[in-house]
């Protein structure tokens, strides 16, 4: 199996893949939090500091685009093959209101018939034609309703794409309600490009019960699961029986954790935001584990540095990894 770590947004930049495969490792692939080139400029500084070479010395991530315009998309990949990079991933799954009333991410599926057309213009470029970048697509299923895929999978059939990452739910769900898991099936059989899976695989259990119903499966992205269980591919790998992360692995986590923190307050102006950016990274972290919600309390009011340092010294001190064999994110 090879395990992809999914974008996001806000969380994955370079110091925090660089940091996770230093630690951890067991990633084939590294997906950036997308970049949204525009024909005019290309892309941001802040956007081209997350895919320089020089800051991505421990891994070479897969790029993201979010972009629905070939001029767009073509003055990214020119960019970032100049830089090296020779996979492009296209983001049609992002499911923020925001994103999808530009037609963007998922809400680019709203007009498949444009999508199509996008498609076809790119790979017109010698850029894809000529295959000096290769392209991944990551999508839904649709923005309503998850027949819509069967339209759409028929377009993404035309096209030579690297594979084909698939997140079974629809724009509407956002990450609520079940991933549809008979669609991911259908892909599997109908797709003429590789399927990766992507969805709610947050807990060696998890992942035991998506291998049982799809043996043939050879590839899945995990976003979530990782932020929470940084260890999680490390577990399945050696040991499929276990069932929670190991005092071993909490102890590894505080290690990483002080890093990234010291690495953030190197980087980011001011303690505030340091602590705000360490607080997203707990809150996918906390149902990994039990008995220690006082201290995490401490961790979510924290205001400075030494309040926020005295609450994880003591949330390590007290929290015991989880029994539980799924976990779920509630604010």
């Amino acid at each position: 199996m090879e395990f992809y770590f999914a974008p996001m947004e806000g969380i994955t930049s370079y110091t925090y893949r660089n940091l996770h495969h230093r630690f951890f490792g067991g990633v084939e692939k590294y997906y950036t939090p997308f970049l949204s080139p525009s024909a005019e400029n290309g892309l941001s500084t802040r956007e081209l500091k997350d895919v320089l070479p020089e800051n991505n010395e421990e891994v070479r991530p897969v790029p993201q685009l979010l972009v629905n315009h070939p001029e767009g998309f073509l003055k990214g990949a020119r960019l970032l093959r100049d830089l090296g990079y020779r996979e492009i991933n296209l983001n049609l799954g992002c499911p923020s209101g925001t994103v999808v009333a530009k037609k963007r991410g998922a809400g680019f599926l709203s007009v498949p018939d444009e999508l199509d057309e996008f498609f076809a213009q790119i790979y017109e470029n010698e850029l894809l034609a000529d295959k000096k970048v290769k392209l991944s697509v990551k999508t839904r299923l649709g923005m309503e309703e998850p027949e819509e895929f069967d339209q759409l999978l028929d377009i993404y059939n035309r096209y030579p794409f690297e594979e084909l990452i698939l997140h079974p739910r629809v724009q509407k769900d956002y990450y609520k309600n079940k991933p549809r898991l008979e669609y991911f099936e259908k892909a599997l059989e109908k797709s003429t490009n590789p399927v990766c899976y992507n969805g709610d695989l947050f807990t060696i259990a998890d992942y035991r019960r998506f291998k049982e119903r799809f043996p043939s499966a050879d590839r899945v992205m995990i976003g979530r699961g990782f932020i929470g269980n940084p260890a999680l591919i490390e577990q399945i790998a050696t040991e499929e029986s276990r069932t929670a992360t190991t005092h071993e692995d909490t102890a590894r986590l505080r290690q990483f954790h002080d890093r990234i923190y010291h690495e953030y307050l190197k980087i980011m102006s001011g303690d505030k935001n340091t602590i705000h950016k360490m607080k997203e990274l707990w809150f996918y972290q906390k149902p990994y584990f039990d008995n220690a919600d006082k201290a995490f309390k401490k961790i979510r009011k924290s205001r400075n540095m030494a309040e926020y340092e005295a609450a994880v010294q003591e949330f390590f001190a007290q929290a015991v990894p989880t029994e539980r064999d799924t976990v779920q994110f509630t604010k």
